[in-house]
């Protein structure tokens, strides 16, 4: 049985895992080439601090980038840039201060991507990464520090869908058309928490910039990794970065490594396993809009010209369409045009050299000359900080990557995505529309599901983790089970709040009466996308506070798994055993009834990988000694301060 690409790059950097070829739902432990933080390094190095930390486990290892809420003057955010730079200076780790660029454009343009390698950040637009062949996934806060104290962070194997391109894109259209056309398309989560494989003839034809942009997106698709294959012109694309680099003294890229690339890129294996397999013919794609909103809406442009729909915001920044090709791409529709009146139209460069490049082609001078307004080089108003932010009332067009309702300004407004000649072009006209006529054509959905192939797997026990737990079943049948619904805002930010406290509130916001309920011991399964939503980490401690064991679920959001791990919780997915149980109390799910107990017993066996419920046996991801360490230890932070104390032990005698 042959690997995905996700397989084998992961296992190429895995220090800890299966004795064997990996195979999706594996657990491991990953060296990641890079690790890049942002500013939310200053997080990081709290954390790092907290584990025990004193030295960072590989100075080349991190890259810290000062990219988000550069607008902001204020003396804590500069202190805070500050402290970044000295611990940068102190370790021996890069630094990029803020107006270099944004961390994920300097990251593929200083070198720290190569094909083959696994490249992460605490920042959920690494998928960008794949567009250069690389694995590029996001990690949290916990896992960077890990990664600075010890090298290396777990990781779980995600399913992998493989997306294959044909045939070419038409004049006009842009990678930004073509990844919010797929969001739109297959938006009943054919991909998520999965990795996505671009294959087919139709990415030969891809420029490097429209890769990245579709890599980029693939986040809010839903998948964790964005891959493209190696070709020319991925190659033609390092060697000029490596040629511009070596040019600064800085020999990042090998150049042996060039005819490696050509000979044997990285590459899956032919009788790979795949999860699904999505068909896009490139020639079917026509400019799109995401929104309003949401990228899982669209519309053609050539639909949404005739509403007219007048905006008050034009958006030309981010890490996803402000390179160099997007510059010119909307430059081309101004001259001799003005931004339209009661229309405000923002623009900047991913980095400082992409805008040294703008300007000494004509290009910046272009948009300032249209009346557009420039703004540094950083992540700002994507993110909602900074000058240009959406007031209430307003209606915004964005070449950005996100469209969430209250992300770039108000909640109040409305915000459309769409490739940058339709932002420049909308810009120019006082409504959304594109440069010139365009067709509304439908686009084929092709999408084909493969059965799962989990193998029941006997693993070590390690002494500390138990081999089995038996406990009743309860089962809560609804999908995409929020946080909020397992741990309520008006608790989230109280400091008061006792494992007592949390145990009798926690999924108050779900079922009132789920505490009353369930008693420590009983075993929770959860629907699909348990766990979906924000980041609070109460969402995990406060089903431990209340004595549940595990979580067993379809499927769970990968911020909520890794949280859980984090703590030292366990979760396991197996959706046979979820669709069993929605088909066994089918009646009581049509009720409406948040809350099941049927009043049997579960039993979860981790020797053998299977669960076994109502005379019927189900089976599992193996969970090795990587998820069992992390138990047995109670979260990361503990197993990694105890590494380090084995360490520093060693060090002493």
């Amino acid at each position: 049985m042959g690997q995905t690409i996700v397989e084998k790059i992961a296992h190429s950097h895995m220090t800890e895992g299966p004795n064997r070829p990996l195979r999706a739902g594996d657990f491991l432990s990953i060296r990641p080439y890079h690790v890049m933080t942002h500013d939310n390094t200053s997080a990081v190095m709290k954390k790092f601090k907290a584990i025990g930390a004193r030295k960072v486990y590989d100075a080349g290892q991190p890259v810290f980038t000062a990219d988000h809420d550069i607008q902001n003057t204020q003396e804590s955010n500069l202190a805070k840039y500050r402290s970044m730079e000295a611990f940068a200076h102190e370790h021996g780790i890069d630094f990029y201060p803020p107006g270099t660029g944004i961390g994920h454009q300097l990251m593929v343009e200083k070198g720290y991507v190569l094909p083959g390698t696994f490249v992460v950040a605490s920042d959920s637009h690494s998928n960008m990464y794949g567009a250069l062949g690389a694995i590029g996934t996001p990690v949290v806060r916990t896992d960077a520090a890990a990664i600075w104290a010890t090298g290396e962070f777990w990781w779980q194997i995600p399913r992998t869908v493989q997306v294959v391109l044909e045939g070419q894109l038409a004049a006009g259209v842009s990678g930004k058309d073509v990844i919010v056309t797929l969001c739109g398309l297959y938006n009943r989560e054919e991909v998520l928490n999965a990795a996505v494989e671009f294959a087919g003839p139709g990415v030969a034809s891809l420029s490097m910039d429209a890769r990245l942009s579709i890599a980029n997106m693939s986040t809010e698709w839903g998948a964790l990794v964005g891959w493209f294959p190696v070709g020319e012109v991925t190659l033609s694309y390092l060697e000029a970065r490596n040629r511009e680099l070596r040019a600064q003294g800085i020999a990042r890229i090998p150049y042996e490594k060039f005819a490696d690339w050509r000979t044997n890129p990285p590459a899956p294996d032919a009788d790979a396993v795949y999860a699904g397999r999505i068909v896009l013919d490139l020639a079917e794609v026509t400019p799109h809009v995401s929104g309003p909103d949401t990228v899982q809406v669209m519309q053609s442009v050539a639909e949404i010209a005739k509403k007219k729909v007048a905006i008050q915001k034009a958006y030309l920044v981010s890490c996803v369409n402000s390179r160099l090709e997007d510059l010119e791409a909307a430059a081309k529709v101004l001259p001799g045009k003005k931004v339209a009146g009661g229309v405000k139209f923002y623009f900047a460069a991913a980095s400082r050299s992409i805008q040294e490049e703008a300007e000494k082609s004509g290009v910046w001078q272009t948009f300032l000359d249209a009346g557009a307004l420039p703004l540094p080089s950083g992540c700002g108003p994507c993110i909602g900080l900074g000058t240009g932010l959406l007031e209430p009332g307003e209606t915004g067009i964005s070449a950005t990557n996100r469209n969430f309702k209250g992300r770039m300004g108000s909640r109040d407004a409305r915000c459309y995505l769409g490739s940058p000649e339709v932002v420049a072009a909308s810009a120019v006209a006082g409504y959304i529309c594109g440069p010139g006529p365009s067709e509304s054509c439908p686009v084929t959905r092709s999408f084909t599901e493969f059965a799962p192939t989990t193998v029941a797997e006997t693993v070590e026990i390690l002494p500390g983790f138990p081999a089995r737990v038996r406990g009743r079943m309860v089962f809560l049948p609804q999908d995409n089970l929020n946080t909020d619904g397992i741990y309520g805002k008006d608790y989230t930010y109280r400091e008061d709040m006792t494992p007592e406290m949390m145990a009798r509130v926690v999924m108050e916001n779900y079922d009132p009466e789920f505490a009353e309920r369930t008693v420590a011991g009983d075993v929770v399964v959860g629907g699909f996308n348990f766990g979906t939503g924000s980041s609070r980490e109460q969402a995990v401690t406060a089903l431990k506070c209340k004595g549940i064991p595990l979580v067993i679920a379809g499927s769970f959001s990968q911020t909520y798994l890794r949280n859980a791990f984090n703590n030292g919780f366990l979760c396991i997915e197996e959706p046979g055993l979820v669709n069993r149980l929605r088909s066994r109390f089918g009646d009581a799910v049509a009720r409406g009834e948040k809350t099941i107990i049927p009043g049997d017993a579960i039993e979860v066996d981790f020797a053998t990988s299977t669960i076994r419920y109502a005379g019927e046996t189900f089976t599992f991801p193996a969970l090795g000694s990587v998820p069992q360490s992390l138990v047995i230890a109670g979260g990361v932070e503990n197993l990694v301060s105890r590494k380090l104390g084995i360490e520093m032990t060693t060090v002493q005698i």
